[in-house]
């Protein structure tokens, strides 16, 4: 089973990277709130289809003692991760796409030390794995100096809403109907992000025809199918482990720039991708050990 969710957070993380370049493409004409509305919008209607499809295979879930409506714990998650993708994204027009990828994903560090004080037991392998992601993932996204700037303060705030994000899932991840859960997540980021772009945006809708396969691409593979792994890989996974995990979006995300807009990676950003990668054996070792 570890080994299970341990592939649905690759998956997430795939299709999160992946994404970045879809996401590139789409902010060409569109404001962030004109992308994320009809990007959510697009996940959502997948996963309405998606819940209407396997009605029938989750009445399973349904008779267990402890299931809980996944609906309304769904609608909080989902508010969260709006604050934490909002945050982001603002914090992007005062800094780097590197920086951006670095400081929110210390929440590599700030979910097992959550956890903790949760009273969720930590392994060692944890923080030694944690470590070598986090100095991995800077050596991959971060170049130059590191002066302080206003986006990265707000980037570090969007940290601490992802890690409350992922302790919510790993909290509930195990006692509701997880496609439900994905359901009404997405659901209220939609409406947010409506909200949001009619608030504070033009939208253009001619520019959201045109940036159709970007907005197509983030909203059924990073919206309704990255998340929805991550759910199911957090039933399977402990959350420390799942954060470091999740962190690989930055490697797929380089991945992704190398392969399909040219981009160049130095040796010292590949020396980070490896190190990333030691972080992540060393938080699976335990489970190594067991299978050989």
């Amino acid at each position: 089973m570890q080994i299970k969710g341990t592939l649905m957070l690759l998956g997430a993380a795939f299709f999160w990277g992946t994404t970045f370049v879809a996401q590139l493409s789409g902010m060409d004409e569109l404001e962030p709130f004109s992308y994320a509305a009809p990007r959510y919008l697009a996940g959502f209607l997948s996963l309405v289809a998606l819940l209407i499809y396997t009605r029938k295979s989750r009445a399973v879930e349904r008779r267990q003692k402890n299931y809980q409506r996944g609906f309304l714990i769904g609608l909080l998650i989902g508010v969260v991760l709006f604050i934490a993708s909002s945050m982001q994204q603002i914090a992007l027009q005062y800094s780097t796409a590197g920086k951006a990828a670095f400081i929110t994903c210390l929440y590599i560090v700030f979910v097992p030390l959550g956890a903790k004080l949760l009273g969720k037991v930590i392994r060692r392998e944890n923080w030694l794995g944690a470590g070598l992601a986090i100095v991995g993932l800077y050596l991959l996204a971060v170049s130059g100096d590191f002066s302080i700037q206003l986006g990265d303060v707000i980037l570090f705030f969007s940290a601490f809403v992802w890690t409350a994000q992922i302790l919510l899932i790993d909290r509930f991840a195990a006692k509701v109907d997880l496609i439900e859960l994905s359901t009404a997540q997405i659901f209220i980021v939609m409406i947010l992000s409506f909200a949001a772009m009619f608030a504070l945006e033009t939208p253009n809708f001619s520019a959201m025809l045109n940036a159709w396969f970007p907005i197509l691409y983030g909203g059924l593979m990073s919206s309704a199918v990255a998340f929805t792994l991550q759910n199911y890989g957090q039933r399977y996974a402990d959350p420390a482990t799942a954060a470091i995990l999740m962190s690989f979006e930055a490697i797929f995300g380089a991945l992704a720039g190398w392969f399909f807009l040219n981009e160049i990676m130095t040796t010292r950003e590949i020396f980070g991708c490896v190190l990333m990668l030691i972080g992540m054996v060393a938080t699976q070792w335990t489970l190594i050990k067991k299978s050989v």
